[in-house]
């Protein structure tokens, strides 16, 4: 699959007192990029909710390679897959100017909205599939 590439901009709000940027932020930074895949390949999260459907995180690696500073400007860098009928994978990566800061590996599953697991929806696995 090709990797998805999600800019970030790195602002004031986004750091400590040390003017790197807060740990879990990284968190928030990958969690954008994912919910735009999601978009990009045609999900819609509201439709699936009414419908009873959500995705939830069951799973992150995570390391922190170098800090980021503020007005960095970053791309998260992802590729994902249907990794079996009930899991969803994606690595992602955090880069300034093409070097690791941040690496991940998060494992979502599809539930319903009673908090029940179930398996991915076969129109699911086919937009992840494209």
């Amino acid at each position: 699959m090709t990797p998805h590439h999600f800019p970030i901009t790195v602002y004031y709000e986004d750091t400590d007192m040390a003017g790197v940027v807060y740990y879990a932020n990284y968190l928030r930074y990958i969690e954008r990029a994912r919910s735009t895949i999601v978009e990009e390949i045609g999900l819609d999260q509201v439709a699936m909710r009414e419908k009873g459907i959500v995705f939830v995180i069951t799973r992150v690696e995570a390391d922190y390679i170098s800090p980021a500073r503020m007005a960095d400007r970053l791309d998260v860098v992802t590729t994902h897959q249907a990794a079996s009928p009930v899991r969803w994978t994606f690595d992602q990566e955090v880069q300034r100017d093409g070097q690791a800061l941040f690496r991940a590996h998060v494992v979502a599953v599809t539930m319903t909205t009673t908090g029940k697991p179930m398996r991915l929806p076969a129109e699911i696995r086919a937009a992840i599939a494209k």
